[in-house]
């Protein structure tokens, strides 16, 4: 008996989950996809807490608690990268579309129809977009316009520069015009806007330095740093306390009377390594935003930031470590 599980969520959200898989290109139905989200999250909640609770010692309700934490980032995960293949793809397209509009217009200006000379132009260097302009050819011959199978093909992706270069032909084919004119001055309008981001991203190349510093280097070795001499200070406040049971005198002012810290060397060394994570993962995702205008696309640096990251924090922390041990004896 198979199972419709796209039938467990709403009509919108199957309606949204095909339009994602469409823009990123998967080639797979949404009974397939929902089936892997759900599939995938049930064995994820039910194996974690396992491991939680067995393995690491914790209570039934933290390890519960960490079942549906790690159950609800898998679901996150899976959505981002859909995310991130939908901006890859648009990002790929932006950049051979100069490319393509000029061989198209040359193709144009040889006395070629437009449906003729853009499926002549998609060359197999263009990848999945010359696949997509070839299923638009389809699309003519089984009855479609022009201009809704070109306005089909700015559909397959989420790019405003593609929507709005399909917008100005199906213009200039509805009001008619020079299409060979037309073509090559979209294709240096986009090679200008795309300079102009070079060169703004150039100009931000400081700040990318600034908070990959910050974020790769800076906040581990500030980490580090703390966690070891809270260390050292819990080793000699417990050789003092040991010299003096009854605690130090308050010298006839009690609210002054000095006291261990109460947070524990464990406790502060996860608040640091989660710390180190979260800083690192939005560092990784902030330089994106900077250096190439998209969030998502820090999805590629995440990896190297966060093994960056933990790497310098725990060789640090080795370091000064040994050099506390090496000094003090402790």
């Amino acid at each position: 008996m198979k199972i419709e599980y796209e039938r467990l969520i709403s009509r919108s959200v199957a309606n949204l989950f095909v339009r994602e898989l469409e823009l990123a290109g998967v080639k797979t139905n949404i009974n397939s996809f929902i089936r892997t989200m759900v599939l995938g999250g049930l064995a994820i909640f039910v194996l974690v807490p396992i491991a939680l609770f067995l393995g690491a010692g914790l209570n039934a309700g933290i390890a519960v608690f960490g079942g549906i934490a790690a159950a609800a980032i898998f679901e996150v995960v899976i959505y981002a990268l859909l995310e991130f293949k939908i901006e890859q793809r648009k990002t790929f397209v932006e950049d051979l579309l100069p490319d393509y509009l000029q061989l198209a217009a040359a193709n144009v200006r040889s006395g070629i129809a437009l449906d003729k000379a853009m499926v002549l132009a998609a060359r197999p260097e263009f990848g999945y977009f010359s696949d997509d302009v070839k299923e638009m050819n389809k699309e003519l011959y089984g009855g479609e316009t022009l201009q809704q199978a070109m306005t089909n093909l700015g559909r397959r992706y989420r790019s405003t520069q593609l929507q709005h270069t399909i917008r100005m032909m199906n213009e200039g084919i509805q009001y008619g015009g020079g299409m060979t004119d037309l073509l090559n001055q979209i294709a240096k309008d986009i090679r200008n806007q795309h300079m102009v981001q070079k060169e703004i991203s150039g100009q931000l190349f400081m700040y990318t330095i600034f908070i990959a510093f910050a974020a790769l280097i800076g906040a581990p070795i500030l980490y580090a740093l703390t966690s070891q001499m809270i260390g050292v200070t819990d080793t000699v406040w417990a050789g003092i306390l040991k010299q003096n049971p009854g605690g130090l005198p308050t010298a006839g002012i009690s609210f002054l009377r000095p006291s261990p810290p109460k947070i524990t060397i464990a406790a502060y060394h996860n608040f640091a390594l989660a710390s180190v994570i979260l800083i690192c993962g939005f560092g990784a995702f902030i330089v994106s935003a900077i250096s190439t205008g998209s969030v998502l696309k820090g999805i590629r640096y995440l990896p190297i930031f966060l093994i960056v990251g933990l790497g310098i924090f725990f060789v640090v922390s080795s370091l000064i470590g040994g050099i506390f041990t090496s000094i003090s004896g402790v």
